[in-house]
């Protein structure tokens, strides 16, 4: 008799402990199935190579470079020089073919190269002078992807050449970390630093996969009663005014932007906004029952870093100004989302992925 006794009571103890397990959450508009133990893929672990080092390493110095006029020969392969030029097809200057103090390192292959029958830009420039003028004939490949007309044209460019330069690359040195780093003294401490940097890089990048992965999860998992008209609606607006602001910059209408740039039509825009509107709103739904749950709503003084970090990030030294800009309820939404995608991602399972699976 004890035994069935304590059998029953063991099962109570198991169905409470099971229902207080429960991670279901609920409102008028959404269920919330599971939000605990989301199962996502794992970022894959890029290991900061020394290879990767180094290119910072020089990046950075290339940033001191210090340039100096040449006056006294002709310009040469690794050279600087700023020169305008206008492009003709017999005769007739051609669209998007002239420029004026445009600078190019000559050797850099970064205008039209050599054919078969005619040298390259930047080669015809190697021999002259600065403060020269002279003409040139070259031959634009086959394939040209950047302009599909001109393919296989042959072009003269009138050419002045403004001025030549060189630039002189600092070498890592001591000294020069002394002189340019706040943490190093060494150059062999340099290394470490910015390795320390790139590995922070490298773990922030899949923290931040890591919660798209389970705000996506999160979406899968909560189960849509009904959409908040009203959030609904003010995201569609905020989703297709960007597109009509942008439209503006290019001084045209929405529907001849969406069509001469998206490739699509404002029918197909409002549907994406509508799509767009009500997941973002079901998220937002889904946020703020796992973020009263779990008491993850941020304290005013973390609204407030928060807030600053956003405007800072914006270009903004003002955090009034950004509030106002971007909207108090946004930005509080969007702090609150990144409060819960951070406790998701404590929580969540990272699965694996196979190479089928990629």
């Amino acid at each position: 008799m004890k035994k069935k006794i304590i059998s029953v009571m063991l099962a109570a103890v198991l169905a409470g402990a099971l229902a207080g397990c429960s991670s279901e959450l609920s409102n008028d508009y959404v269920t919330v199935k599971q939000y605990k133990g989301l199962e996502v893929p794992q970022p894959a672990q890029t290991e900061v190579t020394d290879e990767q080092v180094d290119q910072v390493i020089e990046s950075n110095l290339a940033a001191y470079a210090e340039r100096e006029d040449v006056t006294d020969r002709p310009a040469q392969n690794g050279d600087i020089v700023n020169i305008d030029y206008t492009g003709y097809i017999d005769g007739v200057a051609f669209d998007n073919g002239s420029a004026e103090d445009a600078e190019l390192e000559l050797g850099s292959n970064s205008f039209i190269g050599a054919t078969d029958d005619y040298p390259g830009f930047e080669e015809q420039i190697e021999g002259h002078k600065a403060g020269d003028e002279f003409d040139i004939t070259v031959q634009f490949p086959e394939e040209y992807s950047l302009n599909p007309d001109m393919a296989g044209e042959v072009a003269d460019f009138h050419i002045v050449l403004n001025s030549i330069q060189t630039e002189s690359v600092p070498e890592l040195t001591d000294e020069w970390v002394q002189e340019n780093s706040e943490e190093s003294e060494t150059v062999d401490e340099y290394r470490e630093e910015i390795r320390s940097t790139l590995e922070e890089s490298v773990e922030e990048s899949a923290r931040s996969e890591l919660r798209t992965s389970v705000l996506n999860a999160l979406l899968e998992n909560t189960e849509v009663k009904k959409y908040p008209e009203d959030t609904v609606n003010e995201m569609k607006d905020r989703y297709t005014e960007a597109y009509v602001q942008t439209a503006e910059v290019y001084g045209m209408d929405l529907g001849e932007f969406l069509e001469s740039y998206m490739q699509t039509t404002e029918e197909e825009l409002n549907a994406q906004a509508e799509e767009y509107a009500q997941q973002a709103a079901t998220l937002q739904e889904a946020v703020k029952l796992i973020a009263e749950k779990e008491k993850l709503e941020p304290s005013e003084e973390e609204y407030q870093e928060s807030a600053a970090e956003y405007a800072g990030q914006s270009g903004y030294d003002d955090v009034e100004a950004f509030e106002k800009e971007v909207g108090e309820d946004l930005l509080k939404a969007q702090i609150l989302q990144d409060a819960v995608a951070e406790y998701l991602v404590d929580e969540c399972i990272q699965v694996e992925q196979s190479d089928d699976a990629q």
